[in-house]
């Protein structure tokens, strides 16, 4: 009976539309046949609510267009690009990358990453991918291990004991369950007169006075979490026969003292070993330095950066199961700073890259992506250094970035106070920039004021770099890659340009596109290029010219380049 009484409950609970559904994904309400991120699937890792976080909108056919390259993405702030978001993420730089490289396939790069979560969230996220036919899954995380939700130190022991941490969020999707935790809540904040402040940063309100000390119960329960959730998450991937690309994890070394110093035996303790880092690398011993900063990053009780350990255990199940590739970011971060000790060259503060790391992470998987076989070699491959050239981030993008560290780094752990405020009027970016970071407006309006700032300013690469960056914000909106193939021709640029026509082509065949792609390629003197477009226009003519004559004309082309 009891049981039949929570039965009914929850069945009139969910009559009465309360609570939220937890499931991963929900269907698209602006897209027929496709799926979300659920804004609420993050509710069941999180037991208070008001912490939980909210990923990218990046919408997904429920069933695959054929000749379409899936890729989803997992992880945590690293993996969705905090602080830059948007186009600074690493999945983006791929993205693009993809884009240029292989202008004649169609790449879908979903990322499911959420902020504060760990390898609870991921392995539940990579289960539920599975039955929407990925070609590859990319995974970075471990970094919220003792931290995130349901983490070890966040859960108040239920994070020792997996079996229960699994049940807790199994409760959670209960409509019940999720009444009864709202009405404990209003309960203790009316008894206790305390709300959580929301202007604190979350690591503060995940993390607060946690101390782990090295090597204790707590530590190697984080490890064991870790280990037992990603070897879940690479077994059922290997015997669904789906490529699974895990990287191994980088974080500040050098410019980053430790957070919490707990004295050890013999004098051993996280600040010692740092001091003597410092003292080691000024001489340029980089490979005792190293050594050094490393052991303080191992100390040091407040885990925001991955242990060791965590690597270790990465590289063990990439070895273990068949179809799993680990993707070593880690040394490619190394080549990229002096000594090969990790700090400002590619990171912001403790685990975040700047926009030179996050370039690099991506750098790391394409290559995987290619070494693994997934990606075949193409004529048009687009090289690292030009790829850093050409990404389509914005200075707003940059500029947001920057702001969103200084408030970050003026909040716990770091308490840096924040630079006196320059006395000169701002820059329009910088004007959006600060719009964006105190969310008074929304990115895609903030690229939309920036365009018709450019184009005010009549500055056409400027209107091309945003447009580029909506087209890979926004890849459903044909718009976006009509107007970059236009933008991209007036510049001179006729094959980026070819490229986004063709895109749009494949998106929505129309008279105009096949027009405007058969004239630009024929100026390129690529008539077997033309030919398509150009049949296409003349079956489909709305135009007052006859193309016949010149389909012929076009035809007769291709067979004497034939010929030569």
């Amino acid at each position: 009976m009891p049981f039949l009484v929570l039965l009914v409950l929850e069945g009139a609970l969910r009559l009465f539309g309360y609570g939220h559904d937890l499931a991963v994904f929900t269907e698209d309400p602006s897209r027929k046949g496709y799926l979300l991120l659920n804004p609420h699937a993050s509710k069941r890792y999180f037991a208070n609510q008001q912490n939980a976080t909210y990923g990218n909108a990046e919408p997904f056919t429920a069933k695959k267009t054929p000749g379409v390259f899936r890729i989803f993405v997992l992880g945590e702030s690293t993996t969705i690009g905090y602080p830059y978001m948007n186009n600074g993420s690493f999945h983006r730089w791929l993205q693009y990358r993809l884009s240029q490289s292989y202008p004649d396939h169609d790449f879908e790069v979903i990322n499911l990453s959420l902020t504060a979560v760990n390898s609870y969230t991921v392995l539940d996220f990579g289960k539920a991918v599975l039955d929407y036919e990925p070609d590859a899954l990319l995974v970075y995380t471990g970094h919220n291990e003792y931290y995130g939700a349901m983490g070890v130190a966040a859960t108040k022991g239920i994070g020792h004991s997996r079996a229960l941490a699994r049940l807790l969020m199994n409760l959670r999707s209960w409509r019940l369950t999720q009444l009864m935790a709202s009405l404990t809540d209003k309960i203790k904040g009316l008894i206790s007169g305390e709300k959580v402040d929301l202007r604190e940063n979350l690591m503060k309100r995940m993390a607060a006075d946690q101390q782990i000390a090295f090597g204790s119960d707590a530590y190697h329960a984080g490890l064991e979490q870790f280990r037992a959730n990603m070897d879940e998450l690479a077994g059922e991937v290997s015997a669904r026969h789906i490529p699974l690309l895990i990287s191994n994890l980088v974080s500040n070394e050098k410019d980053l003292k430790p957070f919490i110093c707990i004295p050890g035996g013999k004098g051993e303790s996280a600040d010692t070993h740092y001091q003597s880092g410092i003292g080691l690398y000024k001489q340029g011993k980089y490979s005792g330095a190293k050594k050094e900063f490393v052991r303080a990053k191992e100390l040091d009780a407040l885990r925001f950066r991955a242990p060791e350990a965590l690597n270790a255990i990465i590289k063990d199940i990439a070895h273990a199961h068949k179809g799993v590739t680990l993707v070593d970011t880690r040394d490619l971060f190394q080549k990229h700073s002096t000594g090969r000790i990790l700090g400002k060259e590619t990171l912001l503060e403790h685990v975040h890259p700047n926009l030179q790391g996050y370039a690099l992470l991506s750098e790391a998987f394409y290559q995987s992506l290619r070494k693994t076989g997934l990606l075949p070699a193409s004529p048009n491959e687009m090289p690292f250094a030009i790829l850093k050239k050409q990404m389509p981030v914005t200075l707003v993008d940059s500029l947001k970035g920057e702001y969103e560290m200084m408030i970050l780094k003026e909040g716990w752990p770091f308490n840096i106070p924040m630079p006196a405020e320059e006395k000169r009027e701002k820059t329009e970016e910088e004007k959006l920039a600060g719009a964006l970071v105190v969310k008074q407006i929304s990115w895609r309006d903030a690229m939309s004021t920036l365009k018709q700032y450019y184009a005010a300013a009549r500055d056409t690469a400027g209107m091309l770099r945003v447009i580029e960056a909506l087209a890979l914000d926004d890849p459903l909106n044909v718009v976006h890659f009509d107007n970059a193939g236009k933008l991209s021709i007036a510049l001179g640029l006729n094959r980026q340009g070819v490229n986004y026509l063709s895109k749009a082509f494949r998106m929505e065949n129309s008279f105009e596109r096949a027009r405007m792609l058969f004239v630009i390629l024929l100026k390129m003197d690529e008539p077997s290029e033309a030919l398509p477009y150009v049949r296409y226009a003349a079956a489909n003519n709305t135009s007052r010219f006859n193309l016949n004559e010149l389909l012929s004309f076009v035809e007769q082309q291709v067979e004497a380049k034939k010929r030569r």
